[in-house]
This record gives structure tokens, sequence and C-alpha cells, in this order.
């Protein structure tokens, strides 16, 4: 590898596959998604990936760059280079690779099914407009979780979604506890019962894996601690049968 350019390994195929190698010139200020656009556009178009909008909001772009699960868009080659000075960029890890750095959210976003991630409200149309001061103790909490766009980089970095594939991870659990801070969604219990099961918010080891990858500075382990003793003060008064 030159100054002027820069070798980078990248997945190709389905969940069996292999690395293969790029040259790729050096730019300034160059991000991975740069890099990995480059290679489709100029060297090898069948090479298959996902982004939208380039500059940092929708998450889309989310892949593993040498071994930790980032937006490519967000980040800088020069920051995460390893010590032989290469890049390698595989799809994210806990997810099924559809080819080459795609992958199938499809399970991801089943598990915020799962967990009753859809808010359930009581009023109407014909109702005027709920009042939440923000000011409020329930208010704040849900806020501090609110932001999650859903890219899957916590559910990547999760050891406890590899080991159990029923484990409805960090991103959705996040949500259910949004939700339970919500004064107007009226399926809480509903909602403890959902979380509480074996693949549930107890199921969590508190590595905080999610909160040191989250893109957003959220803290999903957090809001788990939160369910943690929702559904054990639920348990204690049977709420869970």
């Amino acid at each position: 590898m030159s100054r002027e350019t820069l070798t980078v390994a990248v997945w190709r195929g389905a969940e069996k596959g292999r690395y293969q190698k790029y040259e790729v010139p050096r730019q300034e200020s160059q991000t991975v998604l740069d890099v990995i656009t480059y290679i489709q556009r100029h060297i090898d178009p069948s090479l298959s990936y996902r982004f939208a909008c380039r500059v940092g909001v929708c998450g889309s772009c989310a892949m593993t760059v040498n071994g930790s699960p980032r937006w490519t868009c967000r980040t800088h080659v020069d920051k995460v280079l390893d010590d032989t000075g290469q890049l390698d960029v595989a799809p994210l890890r806990n997810l099924e690779v559809i080819k080459d750095l795609s992958v199938d959210m499809t399970d991801f976003f089943d598990k915020w099914a799962k967990a009753k991630g859809q808010f359930h409200g009581s009023e109407t149309r014909h109702d005027d407009f709920s009042a939440v001061s923000p000011d409020s103790p329930q208010r704040k909490v849900a806020s501090a979780g609110i932001e999650c766009i859903g890219c899957g980089v916590c559910y990547s970095a999760c050891d406890v979604v590899a080991w159990n594939k029923d484990y409805l991870g960090p991103a959705a659990l996040n949500r259910a506890w949004t939700l339970m801070n919500d004064e107007r969604d009226v399926a809480g219990i509903d909602r403890l019962k959902a979380v509480a099961g074996a693949g549930g918010c107890q199921a969590c080891h508190s590595q905080q894996g999610c909160v040191e990858r989250c893109v957003k500075h959220l803290n999903p382990t957090g809001a788990i601690a939160g369910l943690k003793r929702a559904t054990a003060i639920a348990a204690l008064k049977g709420q869970l049968k």
C-alpha cells in the first residue's frame, strides 16, 4: 500500500463468503462509505450495500468496520485503520446476510413488534390533543431514549443476541421502555408481559456494548434496567399471569 492508495478487504457473498481486497485512492476526509461507493462505482459494480442520506441521519449505511458496527458515512478512514493500515468492511453481525454488505433487517424489526413497540392510546381523533408536560419525570425518561432510529448497530454489537437468537435486543427493549413512560399509552401490562419472557429484558447481561456503539448516544442498558425493575414489581403484584 502506498500513501496514495488504501487496501480494503470487503466481505463478498452471503453467510458463506470471503473477503476480497481492493486498492482504493486515498482522499482527504475520506469516509468508509466513500470507499465502498468508490469500489461499487469504479471497480466492481456487483458489490451490494445499503445507504440513503450519506449525512448521518438515516443509519442505513451501518456496517462492521474493523470488527465494530458503525455508520460508515460518519466513520472517517483515518480513525479506524488497524496497525497494518488495512480496512476491513463486513455486514452487520447477528443479522442474515442477503449479499455482500446488505443484511436482512426482518428479525430486528419483528422483535420490535414482539416487544410491543407500537404506541397504543385510548383517545380518538375526536378527542382533544393530550397535553404532556416536558418537565414531567416520565416524559424525561421517555425522551432520553426516543431518538433511536432503528439502525441496528446496537443489535449487531450485542453478544447476548449472538448467544440467544430469541433475545429481543437492546433497540426493541429501549423502545418498550420509552412507551412504558409515555403517559398516553395504555398497553403497559401487555408490554411488560411481552418483555418478561426468556428472550426479554432479564436476558440482558448489562455488558453495555449497545451503549458504547450507539451513534445517537442513547443508553439501552439503562432502559433495560428500567424494564427489569418494572417487570419485577409487576410480577410481585401478580400482574404478569
